[in-house]
């Protein structure tokens, strides 16, 4: 047995289970401490980008209000979306995201932080950024759950108390809001907005583009 921290756990095998448009499951057989194998089901994901969009005068964020189907509720989240666009940089995303639900912009980005959503069965890693000096822009026609989604204006110090209070339970709006607050009530330090994501996911990633399904690498 090797020392706990020490093992290399090597993939002797990998099949996939489920091709879907924007994730997939695949079964790796990996090598235990000790020797023998165990099989590890992995949600395969593109990753994803959110957006900490910072209104001064208001001392607000902007979030939306979206039907989650696997929840079956509406939960109050930051603007984002899925790095599905092969080859496209996480703030390019960032950005589109940002005017497609909440009709903004800005001029100043920040990275704010990095999270793995669900490590235990799932690479999707997500990067949040931090948006502020913000703009008006126009607002593509949303279709299918963005046709029903809402913006709101929260106060900044309403969403750190809605996370305390789990009314804010989305994972990625939960790190979002207490780093924000963080950074702009505390001075906490921020990274350059292109600071490189190492955990972007990749293995799904580079399967579609291997295959040539660009660049929406969800049009199976």
């Amino acid at each position: 047995m090797s020392t706990p921290g020490t093992h290399t756990f090597t993939v002797t095998d990998s099949e996939t289970l489920v091709d879907a448009p924007i994730m997939a499951v695949r079964r790796d057989q990996v090598v235990m401490p000790g020797g023998k194998t165990a099989d590890r089901e992995i949600v395969e994901h593109f990753g994803a980008v959110a957006v900490v969009a910072y209104d001064a005068e208001r001392d607000a964020v902007a979030m939306v209000r979206q039907y989650r189907h696997a929840v079956g509720v509406r939960l109050l989240e930051l603007p984002a979306g899925i790095l599905d666009v092969a080859g496209e940089d996480p703030l390019t995303a960032a950005r589109r995201e940002l005017g497609e639900e909440a009709g903004l912009d800005a001029d100043r980005w920040d990275s704010l932080v990095d999270l793995v959503t669900s490590p235990g069965f799932c690479d999707e890693a997500v990067r949040v950024f931090l948006a502020r000096d913000l703009r008006a822009v126009e607002r593509p026609e949303p279709e299918d759950e963005e046709a029903d989604m809402a913006l709101e204006w929260v106060g900044l110090e309403a969403a750190r108390e809605a996370v305390h209070a789990g009314e804010i339970a989305n994972s990625i709006a939960v790190a979002g809001v207490l780093a924000a607050h963080d950074v702009l009530r505390h001075g906490a330090a921020v990274r350059p907005a292109d600071a490189e994501f190492t955990l972007r996911p990749q293995a799904l990633a580079r399967r579609r583009q291997a295959a040539g399904i660009v660049p929406d690498m969800k049009k199976l």
